[in-house]
């Protein structure tokens, strides 16, 4: 797998603890913090310097001392991911939401930006102004569109499959299932010998530094997946489809280790 970005570290960071430590952390702490998981000082601050001109983080002075706190932006953005992420169902039933949208040729930016937000919702592109994705997306597609001010350019409609072609095939070729399985085959290649060595070890309180920066490097790895997964039924998928079994093994990489590390970072 590609190695992650210093800025996609931090922001596992920012959204795994910070928001439990009251949505601030220390400059000091943070460069601490990321040096375990192999970012340098300077390389944390560059990172850090990006998402504050991309409205993720903000600078706050506590106290005299000098640390960042996330936008109210970013905030939402997190909680809309601690849903698809940490909660995320397969749903049973192949229902649909249509995203039916039109924005002006001297609007786009706005069409780009639409289009970057169905797709990390999971839609896909039936023709150039209608997207579809699986049912359950459609109360995160309302928060999100409203939230980025793209709502009036969309409707967005509730459907059914009523003929005539396999809704299979046409899943096949409206989403990458291929593409997406082999990446859950690769997380899963790279994670297992890690779980395999923990579980052997086991994490305990002496090995807490350890399991909280295994744990950011695996959630960092594993968070890009529920996106790039639209959350098919199972009828839908291919039979031999890794994603299963790749959320199987990351929910055991995260109650070995989540537990150790949150006690290192936040002391409870």
């Amino acid at each position: 797998m590609t190695p992650p970005t210093p800025r996609a570290l931090i922001i596992t960071v920012f959204g795994l603890y910070v928001r439990d430590l009251g949505g601030w952390i220390s400059v000091g702490r943070l460069i601490e913090l990321m040096d375990h998981v192999g970012i340098d000082a300077q390389a944390v601050r560059s990172s850090v310097s990006r998402l504050k001109k991309r409205g993720i983080l903000v600078g706050d002075r506590r106290d005299g001392v000098a640390g960042y706190g996330l936008s109210e932006y970013a905030e939402s953005v997190l909680a809309e991911g601690d849903r698809r992420i940490f909660r995320r169902e397969q749903p049973q039933d192949a229902d649909w939401v249509l995203a039916v949208f039109s924005v002006p040729e001297s609007e786009r930016a706005k069409r780009h930006a639409l289009r970057a937000r169905l797709t990390w919702l999971g839609f896909a592109t039936i023709s150039s102004g209608t997207w579809i994705a699986p049912a359950h997306v459609a109360d995160d597609t309302r928060l999100v569109l409203a939230r980025d001010g793209l709502e009036r350019y969309v409707e967005l409609f509730h459907a059914d499959h009523l003929g005539f072609g396999d809704v299979g095939s046409l899943a096949a070729k409206w989403w990458d299932l291929r593409g997406i399985d082999a990446r859950y085959r690769a997380f899963a290649a790279e994670c297992e010998p890690l779980l395999r060595r923990w579980e052997r070890v086991g994490a305990s309180a002496d090995r807490a530094e350890a399991a909280f920066a295994d744990y950011v490097r695996v959630l960092t790895a594993w968070r890009e997946l529920p996106y790039l997964d639209p959350g098919l039924p199972p009828e839908l998928l291919p039979a031999d489809w890794a994603g299963a079994a790749a959320t199987r093994l990351f929910a055991a990489v995260q109650e070995l280790l989540e537990p150790q590390a949150r006690e290192y970072v936040t002391g409870s």
